[in-house]
């Protein structure tokens, strides 16, 4: 089982096929996403990456979570999320995932919060019918009519379908397909619509309705920081470091 990835919705747009048709899709950008801490059977009971994404001001943040960046030596992140994966699955603290992580063709689904409504009525909130618009019904053609019995049970159960707050909820959108992705803008492309607003953060993850492709790479396709790849170029090997010690003490006697 790999790990998804926390994305931000940028907004729709359309690509088109080799033979003209075009295909409704969502933008997904990927804000610096990065391993933040890992979950251990040991320590924790499972097995899980916690990932971060975009960008905080460090004053902004508690003395706690300012030594939690820290330790992963990471920027401090404006969200984040945590993945269950298999053992098979880790991916190194401090290791960003690109948008190649997932194939062109895979499914994933989607996670958000829906866009607010406000206060609906029973018409939108669950799509009733209303009252008859002809004559009997005065001023209240939209209304759900009738929410309870009589004194037996002299009251209204839980749970009724009624009007009141809409939106703002968590929605998981099954089985989007990937059309596109761009590793040096850090896009994904997904067929259809995805919850939220714009500008409002996702997770995307591996499809569990569909079969992962054999070309998804495992654990996953990421990138380890550069401040560590230059350290390790920096540090001499043994050899290097035995020759120049060789060469110092010759020079000295």
């Amino acid at each position: 089982m790999r790990s998804g990835v926390i994305a931000q919705k940028v907004g729709m747009t359309r690509v088109f096929t080799e033979a003209g048709e075009h295909v409704p899709v969502t933008v997904l950008r990927l804000a610096n996403c990065q391993v933040v801490a890992h979950r251990t059977k040991d320590k924790n009971g499972y097995v899980a990456l916690q990932l971060g994404s975009g960008t905080r001001k460090p004053k902004n943040l508690t003395k706690a979570d300012r030594g939690h960046f820290a330790v992963a030596k990471v920027e401090p992140k404006r969200k984040l999320a945590e993945f269950r994966v298999s053992d098979d699955g880790v991916i190194p603290v401090g290791a960003e995932i690109t948008a190649d992580h997932f194939v062109i063709g895979q499914f994933v689904d989607v996670t958000g919060t829906s866009i607010g409504k406000g206060f609906a009525g029973p018409m939108k909130r669950w799509n009733f019918r209303g009252l008859r618009a002809s004559h009997g019904v005065s001023v209240s053609h939209r209304s759900h009519g009738s929410t309870g019995g009589r004194q037996d049970p002299g009251k209204t159960f839980k749970n009724k379908k009624m009007a009141g707050h809409l939106g703002v909820e968590r929605v998981t959108t099954l089985n989007l397909r990937v059309v596109q992705t761009d590793v040096a803008r850090g896009l994904i492309l997904v067929e259809g619509a995805v919850p939220g607003a714009k500008g409002g953060w996702i997770t995307v993850r591996d499809a569990v309705k569909k079969k992962l492709p054999k070309e998804a790479p495992k654990p996953g396709k990421f990138r380890v920081a550069e401040t560590d790849a230059t350290s390790a170029e920096a540090t001499p090997a043994e050899g290097e470091r035995s020759a120049s010690a060789e060469a110092q003490t010759a020079q000295g006697a």
